[in-house]
């Protein structure tokens, strides 16, 4: 039977730890090494309601892309969500781990995996930090925009028309909008991203970039679907699901 120790380190061999940016914190968050695991609940989020899913279906392990923990806690108290999900999962004896900026910048991660969905051609990795991707797809705006929101599930986009048709695509899931100079530096006219701030739909237009804000969750959830898989094909004794409780928490009126 595998055991969280197998799965975790069969993850950091899918996105290595040597990836992360200085500021993050991945791995093993909460729990035991020695544990065995035969059911995996995988979500983007370690939310509270995520460990309550957890708990409920009898798992031993969430498998989320965002850290349970990321800036030092003061306490674990029922009074915050981060601490009633902590208790929660300490209560079950649930580990979690979690693969973060590793898994934006991995082989087959967030950002291949977005690329893909958006059917980006002859992509390739851009950017100082090797985080985004850069692939072809040739359409107007319009068509464009259409084909990003209904490929992503998104309720709506945020965009700014950078007046020129879609050739190069940049794709960074998450919160990448301070990468755009180097969209623009790597010959890119449009740039899928999330978070994207008020000056920067500004920069981008002066840039000629069409920059689309397409969502956090919606940029950076599909990779969940592809990590339950390869976890699934390396320990097919072990029972993996996605997360049938999460979702975006941001709607539009």
């Amino acid at each position: 039977m595998a055991t969280v120790a197998d799965i975790l380190q069969f993850i950091e061999t899918l996105a290595p730890r040597s990836m992360k940016m200085d500021w993050d914190n991945v791995g093993l968050l909460c729990g035991s090494r020695s544990t065995p695991v035969t059911k995996v609940l995988v979500a983007l989020d370690p939310f509270e309601h995520v460990c309550q899913e957890a708990a409920d279906w009898g798992a031993e392990l969430i498998v989320t892309h965002h850290p349970l923990i990321f800036r030092p806690l003061p306490n674990v108290t029922d009074e915050t969500s981060i601490g009633r999900g902590l208790m929660t999962l300490i209560k079950h004896d649930i580990s979690a781990i979690n693969a973060h900026t590793n898994l934006d910048c991995a082989d087959g991660g967030v950002n291949d995996t977005l690329a893909e969905i958006l059917g980006l051609a002859d992509v390739s990795i851009i950017g100082s930090e090797h985080l985004l991707r850069a692939g072809n797809f040739e359409s107007d705006l319009p068509a464009f925009l259409s084909h990003v929101k209904a490929k992503l599930g998104c309720e709506g986009l945020r965009y700014v028309d950078g007046g020129k048709p879609v050739c190069k695509v940049a794709v960074g899931g998450g919160s990448c909008g301070s990468a755009l100079t180097e969209v623009a530096e790597a010959g890119c006219d449009t740039f899928v991203t999330a978070d994207v701030k008020y000056n920067q739909f500004w920069d981008a237009g002066e840039l000629g970039i069409n920059l689309i804000d397409a969502g956090h969750f919606q940029t950076e959830n599909p990779v969940c679907a592809v990590l339950a898989e390869k976890i699934r094909k390396a320990f097919p004794e072990t029972e993996v699901v996605l997360s049938k409780n999460h979702y975006d928490c941001m709607k539009f009126y």
